[in-house]
């Protein structure tokens, strides 16, 4: 392509009259056409997130694994410092069971599997509460565990009857250590009758007591039924 020689020279002036105060790199975006810049930028782009890749490929290397990253999801560790014998003496009852803080912990993460934690957790904190001794954490402890166990929108809400939620609300509006004694109760029995038995039975808790599961029951032909087997000189069955 040709300019007349006024093109040119007014080409050239306006570069003459570029600021030359400006940083190196603005004055270098400057002298290029668009294309050239839209594609400087999306090669710097480009750089930057290979650049945030690699360093969180690298905090990732020094943390140890991709599980790190949401600790949540991981599997609870097995507690293999747990005796056989101190686990056999969980299944004599259930309160000798909660009796233990490693019976408590092996119940939750059973409870866990089943999506009903929440009721050994109401229940622990349930005992936190009335150990309260402040007036004034007694009450914040009160709406934190409504909140959390007990509102309609609760996270974690049990089940418990709708009597039973409105005498709590009342309750801890000026609450005493026994305001969650009736829910407590409640929740203790339902664990005790429904989910410990279900516990005893349970790959987690077989596996500490180093005993199989229960044996599968087989059924036994009766001789009765044989009819080929008969004392010689009998009629056979008809």
């Amino acid at each position: 392509m040709f300019y007349s020689k006024n093109t040119q020279a007014e080409r050239y002036y306006s570069k003459r009259q570029f600021n030359f105060s400006a940083p190196k790199e603005e004055a270098y975006f400057k002298m290029l056409s668009e294309d050239e810049l839209l594609a400087c930028r999306m090669k710097e782009t480009h750089l930057r997130n290979k650049d945030k890749k690699g360093r969180l490929s690298l905090l990732l290397a020094k943390s140890g694994s991709h599980e790190n990253v949401s600790p949540e999801k991981k599997t609870p560790a097995k507690p293999n410092h747990i005796a056989p014998d101190m686990a056999l003496r969980w299944g004599d009852s259930f309160e000798e069971l909660l009796s233990h803080s490693d019976g408590v912990e092996v119940f939750t993460q059973f409870l866990r599997t089943q999506f009903s934690e929440e009721n050994i957790e109401f229940w622990l904190a349930c005992e936190e509460f009335k150990a309260t001794e402040s007036a004034t954490k007694l009450q914040t402890k009160a709406k934190q565990i409504h909140a959390i166990f007990i509102d309609k929108e609760a996270p974690k809400e049990i089940n418990i009857d709708h009597s039973t939620k409105v005498t709590i609300e009342k309750n801890i509006l000026k609450p005493t250590r026994s305001c969650f004694d009736v829910a407590q109760n409640k929740i203790y029995s339902l664990m005790k009758r429904d989910c410990y038995p279900r516990f005893l039975t349970s790959d987690i808790y077989l596996t500490l007591t180093k005993r199989a599961g229960p044996p599968t029951m087989t059924r036994r032909r009766s001789r009765s039924f044989v009819f080929n087997e008969r004392p010689e000189g009998t009629a056979a069955w008809l």
